[in-house]
């Protein structure tokens, strides 16, 4: 909210359709781990008490319980620690079967040392009763620390296992991730811990338990990040088998996980499944896993974000267009409807002064794919002058591994409603064309992305859409120095 200096407000959506926010200000739940942070609350609603909602607030980055119904502030579960950056917390889970009160499963980053890299990161439980507001050893660490990099723990329907995502420095974790999992103790410790799936140089970014007892996960082994099935226990040879949900398509069923607790598919009570899927975008689809069908919701909306929730039937998401900023829309797959539920877009503008975008792939000097968005300058009531083309604007994203989504971008259309045209360049290393697109800025950052730059501007100009003395290069964190 940038009214009250880029808050970030949490909000409650009523049955009858009303919204408002349940932390007051000063409350911002946000969290630091990882810098980058990830998901910072978690809800449930209790059969004695009503909801109850924990969150990270960025103040002090201590985990809080709060009942939005009651009387009390938020009150914290966590302690402060003067070491370093202290304690963070990411990715809870609210576990109300664990003790007399539950606990918060959840992944803690504990700084060890007064440097940036004297820090663990491990899955650990935390008690609800508050026993742990002031007391470091009342939280349960659950992982041993062997990994540098943890993600929370996704836990079985039947409650005997737990999963998760780890990786190690130097490896980014679209470089590679193993998949860890452990048994459940019946008193909520982890043992047999094993590695299950991926390796360096296996990417995998997401995990869920299906209601039978199989783990879905999605892996990049095959260039595209997949949607794949495996069964634990059903070990061959040594190796445990899996199988993909879909045959190749060349598509992206899954991203980088720059934050903790990113969510690209997400399973539904009937055995059906909601995905993220595309080339360079990402539609909402309903996959049958048993017969492979897969069918995207109708719609307006370009690019979805890796956000997906579902409860029961219905899967909410955030998504955009190139005409309407991101929005809260909850599909009913019984009926296959859709309508906004938050964040409704409003033009800020007139929509006459934005821009039609085109997504564009252009070839580079040596033949290979290079994919941007071009957009033409526009004006309603102006054009540029007879004889004249129109100055580009060459934009990169930044990253390097990220990727530039076609959504409505005001930035982009205060330049195209003065006259000047817009390329958004997805430059080799970008995510959403597969690992091998990916990996073409390996060991080559500012060669690649800058060559890519230079042949879209090239192509502009020699199809006759830009002035060659007038192009200009923009950008911001990795596509600064690009």
């Amino acid at each position: 909210r940038p009214a009250e200096g880029g808050r970030r407000a949490l909000v409650r959506r009523r049955p009858d359709g009303t919204t408002e926010p349940v932390l007051p200000a000063p409350w911002n739940p946000r969290s630091r781990v990882i810098e980058y942070g990830g998901q910072p609350w978690a809800g449930v609603v209790r059969e004695e008490g009503g909801p109850l909602v924990v969150f990270v607030d960025f103040a002090d980055q201590r985990l809080y319980a709060y009942a939005p119904d009651g009387p009390d502030a938020p009150r914290p579960l966590t302690p402060v620690s003067d070491i370093g950056g202290g304690l963070r917390w990411v990715d809870p889970q609210v576990r109300l079967d664990r003790g007399e009160q539950g606990e918060v499963w959840c992944v803690l980053e504990e700084f060890t040392g007064p440097g940036p890299t004297d820090v663990r990161r491990v899955i650990a439980a935390v008690p609800l009763d508050g026993s742990a507001a002031d007391d470091r050893s009342a939280v349960r660490e659950l992982s041993d620390g062997r990994h540098r990099f943890v993600t929370g723990p996704r836990v079985s329907h039947d409650g005997r296992r737990a999963a998760w995502i780890a990786w190690d420095h130097p490896r980014m974790p679209w470089d590679g991730t193993v998949v860890m999992v452990a048994e459940i103790t019946d008193s909520g410790g982890f043992t047999g811990v094993r590695p299950l799936v991926g390796d360096d140089d296996e990417s995998v970014c997401q995990i869920e338990w299906d209601r039978d007892g199989t783990l879905l996960f999605v892996s990049d082994l095959a260039d595209w990040w997949e949607l794949q099935r495996i069964r634990p226990d059903a070990v061959a040879g040594g190796v445990v088998p899996s199988s993909r949900l879909l045959p190749p398509r060349g598509e992206e069923f899954g991203g980088p996980l720059w934050k903790i607790g990113l969510r690209w598919f997400h399973p539904l009570e009937n055995g059906l499944i909601a995905v993220l899927h595309g080339r360079g975008s990402q539609r909402l689809g309903i996959l049958d896993p048993e017969t492979g069908e897969l069918a995207d919701v109708p719609g307006h909306w370009t690019t979805w974000a890796d956000t997906l929730a579902v409860h029961g039937s219905r899967v909410v998401g955030v998504a955009a267009s190139p005409r309407t900023g991101y929005e809260v829309v909850e599909l009913d797959t019984a009926t296959g409807r859709t309508r906004v539920i938050g964040s409704a877009h409003q033009d800020a503008v007139d929509p006459a002064y934005l821009p039609v975008p085109q997504d564009r792939t252009f070839t580079g000097s040596d033949g290979r794919e290079i994919h941007a968005h071009v957009y033409p300058p526009n004006h309603p009531g102006l054009t540029g002058p007879e004889g004249e083309l129109p100055p580009y604007l060459v934009a990169a994203h930044g990253g390097p591994t990220g990727h530039a989504p076609l959504v409505l971008d005001l930035e982009i259309a205060y330049f195209t409603s003065r006259g000047i045209g817009v390329a958004v360049v997805n430059y080799g290393g970008s995510t959403g064309y597969g690992r091998r697109y990916r990996e073409r800025l390996r060991e080559q950052w500012g060669i690649v992305d800058v060559a890519d730059c230079e042949a879209v501007a090239d192509a502009l100009v020699a199809e006759g859409a830009a002035d060659p003395r007038r192009l200009a290069v923009r950008g911001g964190s990795a596509g600064g120095w690009t």
